[in-house]
């Protein structure tokens, strides 16, 4: 919490107003291209019709194309695997070259893929709590899982998810170290999506992995979005992976793929994981345009990654200084600098007000600032994520500081004027 001048307190970055628990419909709000339960139809609609026509935004999510558009990612895969190979069953061929691509760049003995995130967690963590005897899982109270999955962890593979800290943050060696009761997994969501897209430093995770091996548990990270983290950490992707004994990878997340998930760790554990990965259903008799369309993302956008999370901070700290000559009171990006290329920002107002500006303002400029939907974070405190990506390079920070002008312009207390036109 932040407290303020007349001495009333509002939530910090990244933590709401009822604290780290669920908000209303959470699992709607896992992705921008979902609604969001409490943003209103109209102003959904208004929002994905912006995003559509704009012709400057920061990023335009692949998954909101079209059918045509998003078939359009399989073009030129010829050159990424042999097409006139026997397409994939039950797990072969195409899938298999695609674990062992994930396996090599993340530093481990093999991967097994799975049609969704939700399941690949609870299986490796299944997994997990069958070998250390524990089925308890130590996570943050802002993890995915706790957030966006309907108790899955409990409520189908027999797991006890146990919070080591609410904090708008990543844990602690110290919370981890000294955390009240035995736990078998430790999870950590790298970077944590719902407290601003935080990570550690690479000293500070180092130190936690270290905690939780003090106490006999095995280390799982949650990297749906890990392939964005080697700028922060300053480590290419197989280090970073190295401190956990099994990673989860997505490829549709930061690569634009058509969905799936990938889980990688020891050979042994990987081969259990794909026993259970059968017996949840996801051992699906073919998946050659998931895995392709994920073979298209890690070889395309993958490298690109570092160059959005380093013009994502030139964006973010175009948008601090327009806030702030704006003159607009508790503006606040957040992280400062952000740690991938996506990142939240908070602002005084109602969220729909907020939505509304934001429509308006793509509408009739064609330039769409913030193209994700308002969340009501407090007392008169709302925020949105932002994520920079392909689009988003060609702007620059004066763009951003007019952009930020212009959307000002627009809210309530600017008072009325006249509507804009393209």
């Amino acid at each position: 919490m932040t407290q303020t001048t007349d001495g009333s307190r509002v939530p910090a970055a990244g933590q709401r107003q009822d604290g780290p628990g669920p908000s209303p419909a959470p699992d709607e709000r896992e992705e921008r291209s979902t609604p969001a339960a409490d943003e209103p139809g109209r102003l959904r609609a208004r929002r994905a019709a912006a995003l559509r026509s704009a012709d400057h935004v920061l990023a335009r999510p692949g998954g909101l194309g079209t059918l045509r558009e998003r078939l359009a990612l399989l073009d030129g895969v010829q050159d990424l695997y042999d097409l006139d190979e026997t397409a994939d069953i039950y797990g072969s061929g195409v899938v298999e070259a695609l674990e062992t691509k994930v396996a090599g760049l993340l530093g481990k003995e093999a991967a097994a893929f799975f049609p969704t995130g939700t399941m690949a967690q609870q299986v490796a963590l299944r997994c997990w709590a069958g070998r250390t005897g524990n089925p308890t899982v130590a996570l943050h109270a802002l993890a995915h899982p706790e957030v966006h999955e309907r108790k899955a962890l409990s409520e189908v593979s027999a797991l006890r998810p146990v919070q080591v800290t609410s904090e708008p943050r990543q844990p602690t060696a110290d919370e981890v170290r000294d955390f009240e009761e035995p736990f078998g997994a430790l999870m950590l969501e790298l970077p944590l999506r719902d407290a601003g897209f935080v990570l550690p430093t690479f000293a500070e995770l180092t130190e936690v992995v270290r905690a939780a091996r003090e106490r006999d548990a095995v280390v799982h990270f949650d990297g749906a979005r890990l392939w964005e983290t080697e700028v922060h950490f300053g480590r290419p992707l197989d280090e970073i992976a190295e401190l956990a004994d099994s990673v989860y990878v997505s490829f549709y997340k930061s690569l634009d793929g058509f969905g799936g998930a990938a889980v990688a760790g020891p050979r042994t554990f990987v081969e259990e994981a794909k026993t259970w990965r059968h017996r949840y259903g996801g051992l699906v008799f073919q998946q050659f345009p998931t895995v392709l369309s994920a073979l298209a993302g890690l070889e395309r956008q993958l490298p690109r990654l570092p160059e959005y999370v380093r013009h994502a901070r030139v964006v973010a700290a175009a948008l601090r200084e327009g806030f702030a000559a704006a003159g607009l009171p508790w503006a606040r990006v957040f992280p400062e600098e952000p740690h991938t290329h996506e990142f939240q920002v908070w602002l005084p107002g109602d969220p729909d007000a907020l939505a509304e500006a934001a429509a308006s303002q793509g509408e009739e400029t064609g330039r769409l600032l913030f193209a994700g939907a308002w969340h009501r974070g407090g007392p008169g405190l709302a925020f949105t994520e932002v994520s920079v990506r392909a689009e988003g390079l060609a702007w620059t920070a004066d763009d951003v500081r007019a952009a930020v002008s212009d959307f000002v312009e627009r809210l309530p207390a600017a008072g009325s004027r006249a509507p804009r036109r393209r």
